[in-house]
């Protein structure tokens, strides 16, 4: 079955204005198998995925599903024939002012035969069916908008699987995917390609790409720059491929540090969760890892005002510290890179340098009246540091890939000095060469403030901090200092499981 080509892309090409975005890109998808796709931001990924799913009109090139010229016209049109996608912005996928069953039968409302009168007995049971035959266990009169991402990403994976595809193309789907959701996921796909559906699968996690691809294909430039199908897969050289040269980490130098910067004394976030202590140093980049729904977004809302903590008390500088709102955590010199950058990490309308000064709008005024001249310049200079693909610091947010979007809302935070800066799953939905720039950018601005980091990825722990605490049932369970770390320890205190002799 895999040998059967059910898509087809020859010549493909695509430029905006000036700008060639796709240059002669030649690929297929065949039936049964999974092709991942890897590119660095700027690569050309959107662009391709947005050509597929009838979002773009190609310039020039031709798409064939099966014998027939694929010409979708709108994402409907492509829906409709067969190809369907779960793009990287969940919201995409879900319609959040209707609940979860209207969700995941919403296209055979659309439909023909789907009647002329709006039937919520009929919505739930059908809904119930989709739910059961994904796996999918959420309330399903909840509205979406209640739902934390995780769930809100599995809501869209399970409407786009619902829709009985030819061809099926993932955006990054496990970004906010616990490990047991993302093998739920794992199953379906698996499940798909049973039933001959061809997959395209855009990621960089490792963990992914190794479950699941049959070939990988590395694009560069808006070329392809490499496709790897002999087995083993060639997962180094796919990387390689994708930056056009060796990714060389250079080691990491882990920093001890004077830790008064900001301490947690018997904090309990959650009732009946055991309290628990930290402190963190001037200088110093510390990493909380564990899995999905531990408590790391808890914690990092409690540090930012968001939310109030059971029982416990914070310092910083020495001073007691209790912020009632965020406003009271950002004159304290507290910053916080929020885990849903589509919700509340940016503003789509917002150009750059607008989203860059928005939490410091008073820093940049006089009398009242905002300075433009030290809102763009200072978001030049971040531009610089971060190494933002775009065309100005005027550029409309929403016009850049998602990876330049998180490096972004990473610099706005940086454009001013703070005491301690936390970071919730910042490289969430971004590439490697984009991870390998934020990671490093966040060391090198590290020396005036403490930084924490909630990773659930253990590689992007062990590659940034020089301290990691593992987080369980929302308490703190281990302390490693990043030099010979004793792995299996630590997954297990991941994994909630204490080893022998282990404190």
């Amino acid at each position: 079955m895999a040998d059967t080509a059910v898509f087809r892309i020859a010549g493909l090409g695509k430029s905006f204005g000036p700008n060639e975005v796709l240059r002669g890109i030649a690929l297929d998808l065949r039936a049964g198998e999974v092709t991942v796709l890897m590119g660095a931001n700027g690569a050309g990924k959107s662009t391709l995925v947005k050509i597929m799913s009838g979002i773009h009109r190609a310039d020039r090139g031709v798409m064939m599903l099966g014998d027939a010229p694929f010409l979708p016209g709108s994402p409907a049109d492509a829906m409709r024939a067969g190809v369907v996608t779960v793009h990287q912005n969940i919201d995409d996928g879900v319609v959040g002012d209707l609940d979860v069953a209207t969700n995941l039968v919403l296209d055979r409302l659309n439909g023909p035969g789907s009647g002329a009168f709006f039937n919520p007995r009929r919505i739930r049971r059908e809904a119930a069916e989709v739910a059961g035959r994904m796996g999918l266990d959420i309330d399903l009169r909840a509205d979406v908008t209640e739902l934390s991402l995780a769930d809100r990403q599995m809501v869209a994976i399970a409407r786009a699987m619902a829709r009985e595809p030819k061809v099926m193309i993932l955006d990054e789907p496990t970004s906010s995917l616990s490990s047991n959701e993302a093998s739920r996921l794992f199953s379906l796909i698996d499940r798909l390609r049973e039933r001959g559906v061809a997959i395209l699968y855009i990621s960089h996690r490792m963990s992914d790409i190794r479950r699941l691809a049959h070939r990988i294909i590395s694009l560069r430039d808006g070329r392809i720059a490499g496709v790897f199908d002999e087995k083993p897969l060639d997962y180094e050289g796919a990387v390689n491929a994708m930056l056009g040269q060796n990714l060389n980490s250079g080691g990491l130098a882990s920093r001890d540090a004077d830790r008064r910067v900001f301490t947690a004394t018997d904090l309990c976030i959650h009732r009946g969760a055991r309290p628990f202590s930290l402190a963190l140093g001037t200088g110093e980049v510390v990493a909380i890892t564990g899995l999905v729904g531990v408590g790391k977004t808890k914690l990092a809302e409690t540090i930012f005002g968001l939310s109030a903590p059971v029982f416990g008390s914070m310092s910083l500088d020495g001073a007691p510290y209790a912020p009632r709102t965020p406003a009271d955590a950002i004159r304290s010199g507290v910053f916080l890179v929020a885990k849903d950058r589509a919700r509340t990490g940016i503003v789509p309308d917002f150009n750059i340098y607008e989203n860059m000064s928005l939490p410091f709008l008073p820093r940049f005024s006089r009398f009242g009246v905002a300075s433009r001249r030290g809102e763009r310049a200072a978001a030049r200079e971040r531009i610089a540091d971060m190494n933002v693909v775009c065309q100005s610091e005027r550029d409309d947010l929403a016009t850049l890939s998602g990876g330049n979007q998180q490096k972004v809302t990473v610099a706005r935070w940086l454009t001013q000095p703070s005491r301690l800066l936390v970071l919730d799953e910042p490289f969430q939905g971004v590439d490697i060469s984009a991870r390998h720039d934020i990671a490093a950018k966040l060391r090198e601005s590290a020396g005036s403030r403490a930084t924490l980091l909630f990773l659930t990825e253990l590689d992007e722990a062990l590659e940034t901090a020089d301290r990691i605490l593992v987080m369980s049932e929302h308490t703190i369970v281990g302390e490693h200092l990043n030099r010979d770390i004793d792995i299996d320890l630590l997954l297990a205190e991941v994994a909630g499981k204490r080893l022998q002799g282990a404190a």
